[in-house]
C-alpha cells in the first residue's frame, strides 16, 4: 500500500484517543505507510478527525491551521480537574446555577475576535522538555502557558437549566475544555465541557450516515472496504474548496463517517 496518498474523514466515536485511529488504519494499511492525523480530538469527544495518508502527511502543518467548528455542551456547577467528563470533580457549587440567556450571549460575545486562554494542566503542551499531562500525573507544579486563542463565532444554541450548548468557531490550538471552564468563570460558576463535538475542519463536515454501507474502493486506495470501529467507509473524489486548493490535485478525500447500524443519526 506504499501508493496510497489519501485524506481519510473520520467520525470518531467517544473513547477512542487520536491515536487509536491512526493505529487501526495504519495497521488496515500496512505498518510501512505513513498515517497521522491533522489535529487532535480529546478521548471524550466526537466528530471529524482527518487522517493523512502517505504523502499527505507533510501537509501537517498546513492542515493542522484550518479553522475549525464545534458543539460544545458546558455543564454550570461543577468543574473537574481536566475541565472534561473524565476528571475528578474539584469544586461544586453550593447552589443550583441560574443564568439568564441575556446573561450568557453578552459572556460569550466578550470572547469574540479571541482572548488569551491558559493552556489546561491536562494538555500535551511540553514544559521543559516533558509533556504537561506527564507532569500534572507526576504531582509536579508547573506554570501553565497561556496563548492567544481565535475565536471567529461563538453562539448559543440552548440553555436549560445549569447547562449551555455552544456552537464555537475557532482557529486552530484553541481548547475548547479551557473554553468552557472559562465562560464558567465569568457568568461566576465553575464549569467544565460535558460533552464535544468537532463538526467542521476548514470545508469538510460530519454527514452521517443513516445505515451502513460496504463499497469497493478503486485498486490504487484501500483494498478492502472494512468498517472501521462501526464507521461506514464512502470513498468519493471530492473536489476542494478555494481555500482547500493546494491539496486539490495530489490528494483525493477518502470519506469515513459513521455507519451506526439501523440508527438515524
Amino acid at each position: 500500500m506504499d501508493n496510497v496518498n489519501r485524506i481519510l474523514a473520520v467520525d470518531k466515536p467517544v473513547g477512542w484517543t487520536s491515536h487509536d485511529v491512526v493505529s487501526k488504519i495504519r495497521g488496515e494499511l500496512g505498518r510501512k505507510t505513513k498515517v497521522g492525523h491533522g489535529g487532535t480530538l480529546d478521548p471524550f469527544a466526537t466528530g471529524l478527525l482527518l487522517i493523512l495518508i502517505g504523502k499527505a502527511v507533510k501537509r501537517f502543518d498546513e492542515i493542522r491551521t484550518w479553522e475549525k467548528e464545534y458543539m460544545m455542551t458546558v455543564k454550570l456547577g461543577e468543574a473537574t480537574d481536566t475541565g472534561d467528563p473524565t476528571g475528578k470533580i474539584v469544586t461544586t457549587s453550593s447552589s443550583e446555577p441560574e443564568v439568564s440567556q441575556n446573561e450568557v450571549e453578552r459572556v460569550l460575545a466578550s470572547f469574540v475576535p479571541g482572548y488569551e486562554q491558559t493552556v489546561p494542566i491536562y494538555s500535551a503542551v511540553k514544559i521543559g522538555g516533558r509533556r504537561a499531562y506527564k507532569l500534572a500525573r507526576a504531582g509536579k507544579e508547573f506554570i501553565q502557558p497561556k496563548r492567544f486563542v481565535k475565536i471567529k463565532e461563538i453562539e448559543l444554541i440552548n440553555l436549560q437549566g445549569p447547562t449551555l450548548q455552544v456552537k464555537v468557531v475557532c482557529g486552530s490550538g484553541t481548547y475548547m475544555r479551557q473554553l468552557a471552564v472559562d465562560i464558567g468563570e465569568k457568568l461566576g460558576w465553575p464549569a467544565h465541557c460535558a460533552a464535544l463535538r468537532r463538526t467542521r475542519v476548514g470545508t469538510y463536515k460530519v454527514k452521517p450516515c443513516r445505515s451502513s454501507l460496504r463499497l469497493g474502493l478503486m485498486e490504487e486506495q484501500i483494498k478492502a472496504a472494512e468498517i472501521f470501529f462501526g464507521w461506514t467507509l464512502l470513498m468519493a473524489a471530492v473536489k476542494l474548496s478555494t481555500s482547500c486548493s493546494s491539496l486539490n490535485e495530489s490528494f483525493p478525500i477518502i470519506r469515513c463517517i459513521r455507519g451506526a447500524l439501523g440508527s438515524d443519526l
